[in-house]
Parts: C-alpha cells; structure tokens; sequence
C-alpha cells in the first residue's frame, strides 16, 4: 500500500518552541490527493472536524471520523487521506508527556476536547505558550489518555497471500467471496488460512473483512449515504444484516451513530 520511502517531517517539533505540543488547522479541497509518506519526531493527533481521514501504516489502515482522533507515534512512517472539503486539526506532542500507546490508535473525542483542541490551534503556536495556554495543554494531554479507543482499523497482514487479499477487498469492498474461495485462491486448506490468518490480523475472517465495511460505511455515512446503499455498496443480502454488523461493531445502528456524531459535533459544521 506505501512505498518504502519516507520523508521525515520536521516541521512543528513542540521543542522548537519551547512546547510540549503545537497544533494546526487545516483543509483539503476537492481533489484531496493522500499526503507522500512521512514520519514525525513528535507524536501526532489527527483530529478531523469536518469530513474525515484515513491514515495508511504498513500493517493497517485507520479511519479516523469526525468526534474521533489517531494517535501516531513518533518515528512512524504513515500517509494521511482526508475525504474532499474536509476540515482538520494536527496536533504534535512530545511523546514523553502523554500517556499513549506506542501502537496507532483511534480515540473517541469529546466536544470539550475538540473545542480545547480548537482554541490551542488558533493560538500563537512559534513561541513558549502563556500560563493559561500552558495549563490548558496539560489537561488536554491528561484527558486525551483517558479517552476511550474506537475499533476502526483494517489490518494488512504481513504474509503475502494474505495481503494480496486485503488489497482485492480494498478494491472492492463488495467482494462476497467466502473464505473457502480465498484459502483455494492462497493455496491453503480453509483451517491453515484462518489460523494464518488470526496470527497476523487477531481476527477471524468474518471479523476481518468487517473492519474493512465499517471504514467504507463510516466513509459513506459522513457523506450522507442512506444505509440502503451502503449495504448496496457493500454487498450484503439484506440491510438488517449490514445494521446487524455495524451496531455490534459499534453499539449503535448507522443512522443512530450518525445523528449522534450530528448532535455532538453541532451539526458536522467546519471549525470557526
């Protein structure tokens, strides 16, 4: 999915700045085009306001929806893909200072955290922050650990059969071949697939191929799909099944999850 070379991003070093964390805002156009492959020196969080992003590692790729951020460790290599017209903040933390995996995880963000996150972007961001600038940082960094984590990540196996078909599925994601079809496509038995599976995804394949249909309905349901035709989209035989998928992924039905995403958010709108 990412070639193997990477720039290293040396912009927004907190410590440049006499800080343990800047933030910026930004937005994509029409023709959002996925960023060259980089890492950072800082830990970043990828907070889309408006629209949302997806952030390709080599072993995953995350979807990040608006009320949600990713956490990116530092030194990892990674390609940003906001959805077109999408709004967005990056905020780069010394690593040191937050209590967060050394992994890529996709956090739930409260609106007091958005707004927090707002403010410390509009702020001076190139010199040392002022007291209150300063306390604030410190509770957003202790309420960012507490946050919980959201599921909504594709793992991409490292076993080149496997991978070939994550990146059949990717294509299309409507693809309703069974699991025995792919272990014959691999030249496996069904039970060494789904144990070769598992040891690189943790996942069954049902699981597996799910994750990938909760990107894709996440996606769609941010651009106001109905759910009739995202499980149109998806291929399921039935919409009760796609809802049947997605609340037990996410403990709500899609049109619930997306009205409440709607209400915290005020309504989806574009940062001020």
């Amino acid at each position: 999915m990412l070639n193997s070379a990477n720039l290293v991003d040396h912009r927004h070093q907190p410590a440049r700045y006499g800080r343990i964390a800047v933030a910026a805002l930004h937005h994509s156009d029409a023709q959002s085009t996925p960023s060259p492959r980089h890492q950072h020196a800082s830990g970043q969080l990828v907070v889309p306001l408006h629209g949302s992003m997806r952030c390709y590692v080599d072993d995953g790729i995350w979807m990040v929806p608006s009320q949600s951020a990713m956490w990116i460790p530092p030194d990892l290599p990674h390609s940003n893909h906001a959805s077109p017209h999408s709004h967005f903040a990056f905020v780069f933390i010394d690593a040191t200072a937050l209590d967060l995996p050394d992994r890529p995880c996709t956090l739930a963000i409260s609106p007091m955290l958005r707004e927090m996150i707002l403010h410390l972007a509009q702020q001076p961001q190139t010199q040392a922050p002022d007291q209150h600038d300063a306390a604030l940082i410190q509770v957003l960094l202790h309420q960012l650990s507490q946050q919980p984590r959201t599921p909504l990540n594709f793992a991409l196996p490292a076993d080149p059969a496997l991978h070939r078909v994550a990146e059949a599925l990717i294509a299309d994601p409507a693809d309703r071949r069974t699991l025995s079809h792919w272990a014959q496509a691999c030249a496996m038995s069904e039970r060494t697939f789904t144990r070769r599976l598992r040891q690189h995804t943790g996942l069954s394949f049902a699981r597996w191929r799910g994750q990938l249909h909760l990107i894709h309905a996440l996606e769609r349901l941010g651009d106001g799909d109905s759910v009739q035709s995202i499980s149109a989209q998806l291929g399921y035989d039935s919409v009760s099944a796609f809802i049947t998928m997605f609340k037990k992924a996410l403990g709500k039905p899609p049109n619930q999850y997306r009205n409440s995403r709607s209400l915290e958010s005020g309504s989806n709108k574009p940062p001020r």
